[in-house]
């Protein structure tokens, strides 16, 4: 297959790197100086079970709609951060309506396939979220990875019986599977994407704040129960959206993040490299649904985020 990763990060740096060792034709998208970097000395991906190093089909996003059609590609595989979604988006509609490639988030939060699907139609439109998976650019040309890495994926909002899309979000399985990306399907993505959300509302914004990575705040005394307690505070608000997320999920989620490797999160990674941070795609859209905005955790560790931005 021919396949895109849009926002050719540390993630997708890495499920790219599986793709193409499997025999896809993979084009990446990506920017600054980790974009010269592949294209001068191509990609390097270090992970526990794999060891990447090889010449890459690299472009900047302009660069990119102006050399193919949305059409050359079987797959768009997004990796943006998403506190960019709309606006790219917005940039690539006249592009992403001259075809009909079927687009996959892979993203923080719960927004983006919504966002995705008011410019190219939910036809098209595919939920994923990557799951156990800690990746980042080194430097420039480097990503280092960990975890097992898996992939949940879906048509968004729910699963339609009759639709196309389904029939290719099976394929898609199959295909990650086959080039060692464990891959599940979801019938009901929306749900799996607000489960995600609970540990992205949990310890990314509080690690951002102490520099911490994730196992020391699930092992600390106090900072485990501020952990636990933003992760029902992101339940409360997916009932409010009319997801049902129960406290068993909350205990569930939990434990994974408690028991994963100890990873630094996106958001304290973002903040090391004076980045933006994803405060609106995680904290923001738990805020948004919450009753009491004023009084949500979240809401007092963005605000402190921000002053020490």
């Amino acid at each position: 297959m021919k396949i895109a990763i849009w926002g050719a990060g540390g993630i997708g740096c890495y499920y790219g790197a599986r793709l193409q060792m499997a025999g896809h034709q993979i084009t990446y998208v990506a920017r600054g100086e980790h974009l010269k970097a592949l294209q001068t000395n191509g990609l390097n991906v270090e992970h526990e079970t794999l060891q990447f190093h090889g010449p890459v089909n690299a472009w900047d996003q302009s660069e990119w709609m102006e050399l193919f059609s949305c059409d050359h590609f079987d797959l768009i595989i997004i990796t943006l951060k998403a506190n960019v979604t709309s606006e790219v988006m917005q940039q690539a509609k006249a592009w992403l309506d001259q075809g009909k490639c079927p687009i996959l988030s892979l993203q923080n939060g719960v927004e983006n396939e919504q966002l995705i699907a008011s410019v190219v139609g939910e036809e098209r439109t595919l939920g994923g979220l990557a799951v156990r998976i800690g990746g980042h650019i080194l430097k420039p040309g480097y990503v280092e990875a960990r975890g097992v890495a898996q992939i949940v994926l879906g048509e968004w909002p729910v699963k339609n019986e009759q639709s196309e899309l389904g029939c290719i979000a099976d394929d898609l399985v199959t295909l990650f599977n086959d080039a060692e990306i464990p891959t599940t399907l979801s019938s009901d993505i929306r749900r799996e994407l607000w489960r995600k959300l609970l540990i992205n509302n949990g310890v990314n914004p509080l690690s951002a704040l102490t520099g911490l990575d994730t196992r020391s705040l699930t092992r600390n005394s106090a900072y485990k129960k501020v952990v636990y307690k933003m992760m029902q505070e992101a339940a409360s608000a997916a009932k409010v959206e009319g997801v049902s997320i129960t406290d068993t999920d909350v205990d569930e989620m939990f434990k994974l993040i408690s028991e994963f490797d100890a990873i630094k999160t996106s958001m304290l990674v973002d903040k090391e490299k004076g980045r933006p941070l994803e405060l609106d795609g995680i904290c923001g859209a738990v805020i948004r649904r919450s009753a009491e905005p004023e009084q949500s955790l979240m809401t007092e560790f963005i605000n402190e985020l921000l002053v020490n931005s």
